[in-house]
């Protein structure tokens, strides 16, 4: 099968077609024909070597996909062949405990989809059935691959862990990212106030246009004071970030007394300062969060196909130009997903 393969640790131009042996189906698991694989950012921290470091070489990257089943393993009772699917990108055992508590994302054995094993920057892709959702007859290949990692990841950090309540004024940082994308869609869908930020003015009216209330740059220096100037100088009750080192200290003084800060990533650096006399004073919560159950995907996969939320596509390209994909999202010239047309 053709796929793109990293071949070494280091910029996109480690990203070169190859051909690749075609994955069998085992026991319970399908194997299907990749129409569209979605980009994200975890892909260029793999790439990079910043997560998944001793990962063997050659991969392939890539945790979103929608394509169509083309074969099943012993055992496979919810698919057959022609089958249209949006795949589940989390794999977990099934059984332990954490699994069984529906919190699949804390397995002690979890896994990402182009993380930790083979991905979807191919033709065809092995998974397991219990990590395939039909697709919405509604959504085209790219639209659904589009959805499922970071509506799982900011569906967690909105309904899950911060707890959005209507009336509830919601940070959403880097406007433009997937994650965000999905989380001020998914804080408004629970009545939230959205103020989104973003680095540029087009990025800001894009925003506005998903939904946002108000926007600020945060490019500004005190960007955080615009924030609290829009409560009424309170600050925001509940703070969706995955930006960093750069933006943290900032996020911190944007967010209210008793306020909850969901963090899902750090796109600016790992390593940054955190003034603790906000954090006891204040009572902030800060709350990690990686990806989000595999049953999340249910209910947002309804939402989209009632058109109270819908993916975001900022450049489709082909599957072998996914090396330009990576230059595209790493330098932030998209707002929305960059996605990957596999023909």
């Amino acid at each position: 099968m053709k796929a793109v393969v990293m071949e070494a640790r280091g910029g996109p131009e480690v990203l070169k077609v190859a051909e690749m042996p075609t994955p069998e189906p085992g026991p319970k698991e399908v194997r299907i024909r990749v129409k569209a694989a979605a980009l994200n950012h975890l892909d260029i921290w793999v790439r990079k070597g910043v997560a998944s470091p001793k990962l063997p070489l050659p991969h392939i990257l890539g945790a979103d996909a929608s394509g169509v089943v083309d074969a099943v393993g012993p055992g496979v009772t919810g698919f057959a062949p022609g089958d249209e699917v949006v795949v589940n990108p989390g794999l977990s055992c099934g059984h332990c405990e954490r699994c069984l508590a529906g919190e699949d994302n804390l397995c002690p054995k979890y896994e990402i989809l182009g993380e930790h094993r083979f991905g979807a920057y191919a033709e065809y892709l092995v998974v397991p059935e219990a990590n395939l959702l039909k697709k919405p007859p509604n959504l085209s290949f790219e639209e659904a691959a589009a959805i499922p990692l970071t509506f799982l990841t900011a569906w967690q950090m909105v309904v899950d862990k911060l707890q959005v309540r209507p009336g509830e004024d919601v940070l959403v940082m880097a406007a433009g990212s997937g994650v965000s994308v999905a989380a001020i869609q998914i804080a408004k869908l629970f009545g939230a106030r959205v103020i989104a930020t973003a680095g540029s003015e087009e990025k800001l009216r894009k925003a506005k246009e998903l939904g946002a209330d108000e926007t600020v740059n945060y490019t500004h220096p005190d960007w955080y004071k615009e924030v609290r100037r829009l409560t009424g100088g309170k600050g925001a009750d509940k703070v969706v970030d995955h930006t960093g080192a750069l933006y943290f200290e900032g996020v911190i003084r944007a967010t209210a007394n008793g306020g909850r800060i969901a963090i899902a990533g750090a796109s600016s650096g790992y390593e940054g300062t955190l003034p603790f006399a906000h954090v006891f004073f204040r009572q902030l919560s800060i709350l990690g969060s990686t990806m989000g159950s595999k049953s999340r995907l249910f209910p947002i996969l309804r939402f989209v196909e009632q058109g109270r939320l819908k993916p975001v596509i900022g450049q489709v390209l082909p599957l072998e130009e996914a090396a330009e994909g990576h230059r595209l999202l790493e330098e932030r010239r998209i707002f929305g997903k960059v996605v990957l047309r596999v023909d």
